[in-house]
């Protein structure tokens, strides 16, 4: 029976979704939401989890009338009796043993087997990491403020669009922008962000159990859970209406009924939205024509003579809806949200092209090595010079003074250290929905303005304009040489994002701070004062703990009016308003969560760059020197870059002519072919490269 209801819904979501792309009436929201289907390996991992959880609902209704008050199911059956409904689920998949090869130096494309005492720790596909239990209102999936009024500590929860009106919202004629951090900053948070966790939305957009439609009806059914509209909203007058709302995908969670989510990509900082986190997709990227190890690109255009990423082959690409008349589809990449931002195209068309980079200059290094070496070791270096600027470079910026504590000098990869990504990091590293501007600018070669800014509610998914207006130089120059809005309490998040996300929808905008509080409660996390339990913080009881917190005694009191309690503050908006730590961009209890979570990506990989054995010791001493700057040196026709390229920059300030940014020397990756190695078969003796010595 759930089979049935599980498949109808899918295919009945599929068939719309068709209809709509044949007769371009996809909707801005519909855009998004399709590139957050689940696809491939995923979409067979939630099925399975639908099925499960849909069994175990189907079941609990028929016992309801057995059973006397509220109950858990798993509770009423055996463990053999789990175990059935698992396998006849598909869930069971997710435990069967993964067997490793030990010889192979390489990470895999789905993360297993980084862990080789827990082969599945940190892959593709897997549930969520939980770092406190989930907090759901009937204790097992459903989410908290589904049930109107009910009470949580004495207190119902108010509605997100209530809280998004009261806290989120300002005027737009007060926008602040960051004096210290580059818009570049920002960008660089949401590209590493797309490395490390997706939760896709249930492929389903009706309910299981009838044909409600998430769309367009305001019914709360499983998987609709739609946002509603308060009294005297400043924009949305009809107060029946809603802000369209599905639950994220579920995962198997082995035997417990209690709802997680699914992190469709690998937990590790290892550039797998330039590469991909399922072997199909992997090699769906890949340029096999020859031994060179590249990655495929664009046949149809170049930017001036450099690489694009290649067209995805869907049938009807929702990018041609943007503008009809360019005829420009989307691009395929490793993370299926790539077209979403205009900047995070071009992060990751250059970093196809660095690739391409290294994989030309290793095979003219090593004439020996196959396509598949070349491909493996370019993958590598890639992925240790991400790993560098991000905790060289970003995370100090980020952090400030709670860096070092968080984050300790690295002492070697510890295979106890789970390095899964959490539940909660999921909403936490949405911080920098705060430190997006309303516009989208492109300069030119002398960095000035190329016509008019474009309001961000026009760039989402144009990736014609990348194509048909100056390829992607002019918007990395943006981004190196315009700041990044500033958060403060008094401007959270912009309109763009808040009202006019999506705003061409016939029926209603969207709003992102609103979605992510509706996000926090349908992931089951439990509220403000737990997080900040969990990381050793104060938990503030009333007003005036509060208002020490905040070091704002009017925000404070906002918050108490709509919560009644501390307890209740959904985590984003209560962590996202706290002032910054010292010399950081995010406040105390951010900073907890986001720097636990990236000390255990770093210290749970067993390839992490710096672990002895990775690289040879002549060889991070050559990565030392890599820099973002110096990648868009290599792969642009940009040639004045910042030296600090996440700090505030002003043309010409700060900007040094290409030629003064150190290289990498790849000379440390050459290998010859030993005599005893050509006979035995075996990889190639290292050769002595040029000695340097290194600062760490």
């Amino acid at each position: 029976k759930a089979k049935q209801l599980v498949d109808a819904a899918y295919k009945h979501t599929r068939n719309r979704i068709k209809e709509h792309l044949q007769n371009d009436a996809f909707t801005p929201v519909e855009l998004l939401r399709y590139f957050k289907q689940p696809v491939a390996g995923t979409r067979a991992a939630v099925r399975a989890a639908d099925y499960m959880e849909t069994t175990l609902a189907l079941l609990k209704e028929k016992l309801q009338r057995a059973v006397r008050g509220n109950f858990n199911v798993t509770d009423l059956l055996t463990p053999d009796q789990l175990g059935m409904i698992s396998k006849a689920s598909g869930c069971d998949q997710q435990d069967k043993k993964i067997n490793c090869d030990t010889s192979d130096g390489y990470r895999t494309i789905t993360g297993e087997c980084n862990n080789r005492r827990n082969p599945s720790l940190g892959a593709s596909n897997r549930a969520l990491v939980r770092w406190l239990p989930a907090e759901y209102e009937d204790g097992v999936s459903v989410p908290r403020g589904w049930t109107e009024e009910k009470r949580f500590s004495g207190f119902p929860f108010p509605l997100v669009r209530k809280v998004s009106n009261e806290i989120v919202r300002f005027p737009p004629g007060q926008l602040r922008m960051d004096q210290q951090r580059s818009l570049m900053f920002m960008q660089w948070g949401q590209f590493i962000d797309h490395d490390l966790d997706f939760s896709p939305d249930t492929p389903a957009r009706v309910t299981f159990t009838g044909n409600v439609d998430c769309d367009i009806s305001c019914a709360k059914q499983p998987p609709c859970f739609p946002i509603k509209i308060p009294l005297n909203d400043p924009r949305i007058k009809n107060t029946k209406d809603c802000l369209p709302f599905t639950r994220s995908a579920p995962a198997c969670t082995g035997g417990t009924a209690i709802r997680d989510q699914i992190n469709a990509i690998t937990s590790f900082l290892d550039g797998s939205m330039v590469y991909g986190s399922e072997v199909s997709l992997a090699n769906t990227l890949r340029n096999r024509t020859s031994q060179l190890g590249l990655l495929a690109v664009n046949q149809n255009f170049t930017d001036r003579g450099k690489a694009y990423m290649p067209f995805s082959n869907m049938q009807k690409s929702p990018c041609l809806i943007a503008n009809k008349e360019a005829k420009i589809p989307c691009f395929l990449a490793g993370d299926s949200r790539a077209n979403e931002m205009l900047e995070l195209t071009c992060m990751h068309t250059l970093f196809l092209r660095e690739h391409n980079r290294l994989a030309r200059q290793l095979k003219r290094l090593n004439p020996h090595w196959n396509g598949e070496k070349v491909y493996q070791e370019a993958r590598k270096i890639l992925g240790a010079m991400i790993q560098i600027i991000t905790y060289r470079d970003y995370l100090p910026l980020l952090l400030g003074t709670s860096f070092q504590g968080l984050i300790p000098r690295y002492q070697g990869y510890n295979e106890s250290v789970d390095p899964r990504i959490s539940n909660v990091f999921t909403l936490a590293f949405r911080f920098a929905h705060a430190s997006v501007p309303p516009t989208v600018d492109r300069l030119s070669q002398s960095y000035k303005p190329m016509g008019p800014k474009i309001q961000l509610r026009n760039t989402f998914f144009a990736v014609w304009r990348i194509i048909k207006e100056g390829g992607i130089d002019p918007f990395l120059r943006s981004l190196m040489a315009n700041q990044a809005k500033l958060m403060t309490q008094q401007q959270m998040v912009v309109d763009e994002l808040r009202d006019r996300m999506f705003e061409q929808v016939e029926r209603i905008g969207f709003d992102l701070a609103a979605l992510n509080m509706q996000r926090s409660r349908d992931h089951g996390l439990p509220g403000y004062n737990s997080w900040r339990q969990f990381c050793g913080l104060s938990q503030p009881s009333g007003l005036q703990a509060l208002a020490g917190v905040l070091k704002n005694p009017n925000l404070a009191k906002k918050f108490m009016q709509l919560y009644g309690t501390p307890k209740n503050i959904d985590i984003w908006i209560g962590a996202l308003a706290e002032p910054f730590v010292n010399g950081g961009r995010v406040g105390p209890l951010m900073a907890c969560l986001i720097g636990t979570q990236f000390r255990n990506i770093r210290d749970g990989d067993r390839f992490w760059w710096e672990n002895p054995g990775v690289f040879t010791p002549l060889q991070r001493c050559s990565l030392v020197k890599i820099s973002l700057s110096r990648i868009i040196c290599d792969n642009t026709d940009i040639s004045k870059v910042p030296r600090h390229i996440f700090k505030a920059n002003r043309y010409p300030c700060g900007f040094v002519s290409c030629s003064k940014i150190p290289k990498l020397d790849l000379r440390a990756w050459k290998s010859t072919r030993t005599k005893e190695a050509a006979e035995q078969g075996i990889s190639f003796k290292q050769q002595v490269a040029p000695a340097c010595s290194c600062g760490r």
